[in-house]
């Protein structure tokens, strides 16, 4: 816009002025900047303030009299007066007039027929008319803008030329905007002012009377911008007005070229702003604001970005019009000043005299780089490599010459200096075409050999490891073996960008390298030369010496010479750390390749010399010997490790080429087996692992461990050796032994081939005579594939352990069948009931279903929601529309508790012994009962072996493994504990439950709910448990319960009939021992029930009273004087309880049974004391 130019624009001090309404610095701008916001300052001295503050009532004043003495103040003031509310309907008709006749008609409602042209009726209205004229314009310009589709075009306005009426029409259009903002909305009507003559003008005043809109317009501006601005004239006086936007407002310049990267448009305007603003805050050593921001536009993560603005520098080359107005040219203009500064200028006598004799006099060397441009040179290269390689930049002679003398100067000896000298290295090898003329390359390769000089003094000086030697090296031996590709590939890495670079490109840097700098023989000699990285780790990254010797060593470089590597990889070795870094292993590898394979069968003679034992046993000098061992301070155990896995590596290969060796009719020498003597090997290996628990994977040796503790036979075994070895058990359990022992050595991933071989032989280890380390270590090796593959693991498991059933062809079960129906998993074959190992697992598999049938049951349910008929929630009952999804919910929740209970009912039945395994005397009592027997029984060294027959049993181990499956179920879900003491279990396994699952404390809550059970046989089952819950779990709350059963039996006893009195207690009288054991206190209270259960019998056995008489006094007897119990416990016919037990009456028996519970607790008691 350069018809803008002659205009006085709003200054920065004035725009911040008004930004912070600062009265003192608004009275002291001139008369003509005061001009250009009047229509602002009008407005605030004659509207009413919301503000009503004593200080804005002084300010207000100052303003009024800063006014006072403008005469375009009257004016302004007459345009006030106006009835804007008249003026906006009729705007709004004239636009809906113009939308039904379309854009081209001429007549206008706001405005009559004009008698003169635009400028002359403007000049002859009065403010009204003024008003609407300019209103009227405004509003054709917009409608035309809306129309336009996006295509630009330019409106020729009289009102808006006139240098005459530029100011009053600026009021106007102020004015207008404020009084009617929903009609005018700033953003459009600055869209529709880039359209018509000094726009940018119009627009900065605008925005400056309201400047809170400023960000709103300049984003209005950028988003409606075109995503390449220079390439139309829209673009290019959108570019221009938001440039005059920000030099009125400079501190938001920045913010608005964040908004033009954010939208992808307009990337002349982000240019220009970065070099309005570079010239602003000029720095001459630090790297500027452009070289940052386009760096950060093409090496930034966002690929959108990037494109858009390559996007930009292509399009900008093809343009014919490449002048100093183009922002493009600006920008490579301003770069290569930034580029020229801090080129020194001085040649340097040091440099001259390196280079040849014959060089031709015109070649211009330059001297160091100044330090504190190091940093800048550096950033200034890579923005070249990017506009160049990522952007398709074209660079001029004169860029090309100027970059090639940044390139080959010479750095001071710092980081930053190996820095720089690597990216300009990779810089000579991504663009060649730099360098054109001869003498340009005769000053690229007097460069280079002054890089291969003072390597090793950068190295030294600046303190980094990875210097840009080892980069040259590699770079040589690339060029030798013809690898182009790793060129490629170690130039974008260094360059931290990925650029297309032709393999064809290289070629005469290839010669240059191959044929005058580095020759083969030259890179081998070099090599042996360069020194060894100190404390060698992976935390040391770049390009190391190890890189270029492992190269060459591939490419049989050394032996090929006859050049000896042996000391530097032993010195090497010795110089290592925690964390290993990743090539020592490969190069350990290539290197033993190379002591054992000659480089060509025409001179087998040529290999590399292996380490010498004496080298070896130096590195284990402070572990060998004596019993106090410790590692030497000298060598890390990086080092001795290392070492080790040379010796085993080679000794591997040794025996691996053995036939391939004596067809070449060579041997070499095997390590002696004193030297194996000597050195510690478990005691090191042991000092890794710990190390790497200690530290986890830092310390890097997981793949050096690996490799040392897995020989050929575990690598190579497969899947169907395995198969095989399957086939042979029970007959040969060795090699299958063998091979499932290796495969606990591999990792979980490496175990995924072997998972359907394992899972299909499991109901072979059922047989008989399979040892039980195989079932061990094949539960081990599921538990390690259960981490990656429980899923399908599972399923497999499942259905390799079904019993096998002859002409019944075996269902195979899905994952989906398994979580509807997770009882599947215990209908397996019963002998995995007594096979720990493998009840482990399918315990584990039935924990793992039934958590997964909840979550599929809760998943089904809410899925189903929606396919549900809408009439269950049009139920005509106020209240009841919710009654179907409790309905549903409740379902859900009984049909998991009945499966959690029948999964838990049995496996309880699975703990009950067999019948083949009572008739060989298996003890069904609990693990309690076993531990008492053990320790009363009178011969000791019997019942201590029968305790351990009962104690070390499968039955055992499996009762312990489902005991620890129902306290996990208990504690998740107490209410499956509650449901399955209500349906009750076998007796006899009350003892193991109570011994064995920890929260069986928690049956003491709903015993007397259990109590209260009409059921006579829920009763007794809840007596029985409480019995022996007192004994384990003696506390106050199991009293209380058990004296409220010891009520409960004496309530009974009243309104039991005589055979439901004979059923209810016999099986619960043993429990009234249980209590007086536990309690002492409840002793009265059952000596007295048990007189009254007495009492009762005997009055119901008329015929017998002489028999049962006598009892009922020795019961009386003894509740009175307890001391005479000696002469009845005198009588065998007690102990042994068999007196009249050929008496068939219930009460009877039910007598007889009260004298021994009555005997046993007077025992119980007399002991205790």
């Amino acid at each position: 816009m350069t018809e803008c130019t002659s205009l006085q624009f709003v200054s920065p001090f004035a725009f911040e002025a008004m930004q912070k309404v600062d009265v003192v610095c608004l009275a002291s701008l001139s008369d003509p900047e005061l001009r250009l916001l009047l229509p602002c300052l009008v407005r605030m001295a004659l509207c009413a303030p919301a503000d009503q503050s004593q200080s804005w009532a002084q300010d207000k004043k100052l303003i009024l009299r800063l006014l006072s003495g403008v005469e375009a103040v009257n004016s302004i003031v007459a345009l006030l007066s106006v009835d804007f509310h008249a003026l906006e309907q009729d705007a709004s008709k004239e636009q809906q007039l113009r939308h039904k006749l379309g854009g081209g008609s001429g007549e206008s409602i706001l405005v009559s027929q004009l008698q003169h042209g635009l400028t002359l009726e403007f000049e002859h209205s009065d403010s009204p008319r003024r008003l609407r004229l300019v209103l009227s314009e405004l509003l054709a310009i917009m409608n035309k803008v809306s129309e336009s589709n996006g295509e630009f075009f330019f409106k020729s306005s009289e009102l808006f030329e006139s240098p005459v009426y530029l100011e009053e029409a600026a009021d106007v259009l102020c004015i207008l905007q404020a009084e009617l903002p929903s009609l005018l909305p700033i953003v459009d009507v600055a869209e529709a002012l880039l359209h018509v003559r000094n726009g940018a003008w119009f627009l900065c005043l605008l925005v400056a009377n309201v400047p809170d809109s400023f960000n709103e317009v300049c984003r209005g501006l950028i988003k409606n911008g075109e995503r390449q601005d220079e390439e139309s004239l829209g673009g290019r006086r959108r570019t221009d007005a938001l440039r005059f936007l920000c030099k009125m407002n400079p501190s938001q310049a920045l913010k608005v070229r964040g908004m033009v990267v954010e939208e992808c448009h307009l990337p002349g305007l982000g240019v220009a702003l970065t070099l309005d603003h570079t010239k602003n805050e000029a720095c001459e050593d630090g790297v500027s604001d452009l070289v940052c921001f386009v760096s950060g536009l093409l090496l930034g993560t966002n690929a959108k970005v990037r494109t858009w603005f390559g996007t930009f520098i292509r399009n900008g080359q093809q343009r014919k019009r490449e002048t100093s107005s183009s922002v493009l040219w600006q920008m490579r203009r301003q770069l290569l000043l930034e580029l020229m500064g801090i080129l020194p200028t001085v040649r340097s006598t040091r440099i001259v005299e390196e280079a040849d004799v014959d060089m031709e006099p015109n070649v211009s060397v330059y001297s160091g780089l100044k330090e504190e441009h190091v940093v800048k040179a550096s950033a200034l290269l890579r923005l070249y490599c990017a506009l160049m390689g990522i952007a398709g930049l074209k660079p001029t002679e004169e860029e090309a010459e100027q970059l090639l003398q940044l390139m080959t100067s010479r750095p001071p000896a710092t980081p930053a200096g190996v820095r720089f000298v690597s990216l300009s290295f990779c810089m000579l090898l991504a663009f060649s075409t730099l360098v054109s003329t001869p003498e340009q390359e005769q000053l690229m390769v007097v460069w280079l050999s002054w890089m291969i000089k003072e390597e090793a003094y950068f190295e030294s000086t600046s303190g980094v490891s990875a210097s840009f030697g080892e980069m040259l090296l590699l770079v040589a031996m690339y060029f030798h073996s013809n690898q182009l590709s790793a060129i490629i590939d170690l130039v974008c890495s260094t360059l931290g960008m990925k650029i297309v670079i032709k393999p064809s490109s290289l070629s005469r840097m290839k010669t240059i390298f191959t044929q005058e700098i580095f020759t083969e023989q030259v890179v081998t000699a070099h090599a042996v030369r360069v020194p060894v990285t100190s404390n060698l780790s992976a935390n040391i990254t770049g390009f190391l010496p190890i890189h270029c010797i492992y190269q060459l060593l591939r490419s049989r470089s050394f032996t090929k010479h006859k050049v000896s590597i042996k000391d530097w990889i032993y010195r090497q070795l010795c110089e290592t750390s925690t964390p290993l870094h990743p090539q020592l292993l490969p190069l350990i590898d290539v290197y033993i390749n190379s002591i054992l394979t000659p480089a060509s069968k025409s001179n087998p003679e040529a290999t590399n010399q292996p380490v010498t034992e004496q080298e070896i046993l130096n590195i284990f000098q402070g572990v060998i010997g004596g019993d106090n061992i410790r590692l030497n301070q000298r060598f890390s155990i990086t080092a001795q490790l290392l070492v080790l896995y040379y010796i085993l590596s080679y000794e591997e290969a040794l025996l691996a080429n053995t036939k391939t060796l004596a067809a070449m009719q060579r041997k070499p020498k095997s390590y002696s087996s004193s030297l194996m003597d000597q050195i510690p090997i478990k005691f090191l290996i042991r000092q890794a692992q710990g190390l790497q628990q200690e530290l986890g994977e830092i310390t890097g040796t997981d793949a050096l461990l690996r490799r040392m503790l897995l020989t050929n036979n575990a690598k190579n075994h497969s899947p169907k050796q395995l198969q095989e070895a399957f086939s042979a058990v029970p007959v040969n359990n060795t090699q299958v032994m063998q091979i499932i022992e290796h495969l606990t050595l591999l990792s979980a991933s490496e175990l995924i081939p072997y998972a359907e071989v394992l899972t299909s032989n499991m109901s072979q280890l059922l047989n008989s005579g399979v040892p039980r380390r195989i079932l061990q270590t094949v539960n081990k090796l599921w538990m390690v594939l259960n981490t990656v593959m429980p899923r399908r693991l599972w399923v497999m498991t499942v259905n390799a352990l079904q019993p096998s059933i002859k002409f019944v062809r075996q269902q195979k079960y899905t994952q989906n069948d398994l979580m509807i129906d997770p009882l599947i998993v215990l209908r397996c074959d019963q002998r995995v009931h007594r096979c720990p190992p493998l009840m482990d697992i399918t315990l584990h598999m039935l924990n793992g279903y039934l958590l997964a049938s909840k979550a599929y049951l809760s998943a089904h349910l809410k899925e189903t929601e929606q396919d549900r008929p809408s009439q269950n929630n049009t139920i005509g009952l106020v209240g009841q529309t919710d009654a179907p999804e409790v309905t549903r919910e409740e379902l859900k929740n009984a049909l998991l508790a009945a499966q959690d209970s029948a999964a838990v009912q049995i496996l309880l039945e699975i703990c009950l012994p067999t019948e083949e395994e009572k008739a060989n005397g298996v003890n069904p009592d609990s693990l309690l009962r076993n531990v008492q027997s053990v320790i009363t029984t009178s011969a000791p060294n019997k019942g201590m072996e029968e305790g351990e027959d009962n104690l070390l049993c499968n039955l055992r181990e499996v009762q312990c493994l489902i005991c620890c499956l129902l306290h996990q179920m208990y504690i998740a879900d107490p209410n499956i504990a509650k449901l399955v003491h209500f349906q009750g279990y076998p007796c006899e396994l009350l003892p193991l439950t109570v011994a064995g699952i920890p929260s069986m404390h928690i049956c003491l809550d709903f015993i007397p709910e259990l109590i209260a059970q009409p059921e006579l046989e829920k009763q007794i089952f809840a007596i029985q448990l409480l019995s022996h819950l007192c004994i384990q779990y003696a506390l106050p709350k199991s009293l209380s319960v058990a004296r409220l059963a010891v009520n409960v039996m004496g309530t009974l006893l009243t309104v039991l009939t005589q055979a439901k009195r004979y059923a209810f207690f016999m099986p619960t009288l043993p429990s009234l021992v249980s209590f007086c054991r536990a309690f002492p206190p409840l002793y009265e209270d059952i000596m007295s029930l048990l007189i009254q259960i007495g009492q009762v019998c005997a009055s119901d056995v008329a015929t017998q009273t002489r028999d049962i008489d006598p009892i009922i006094t020795r019961l009386q007897q003894i509740k009175e004087k307890p001391s005479g119990w000696s002469q009845i416990c005198k009588d065998s016919s007690y102990k042994n309880g068999s007196r009249d037990t050929g008496s068939m009456d219930p009460d009877v028996q039910l007598c007889h049974c009260i004298e021994r519970t009555v005997i046993e607790i007077i025992n119980m008691s007399v002991s205790g004391i």
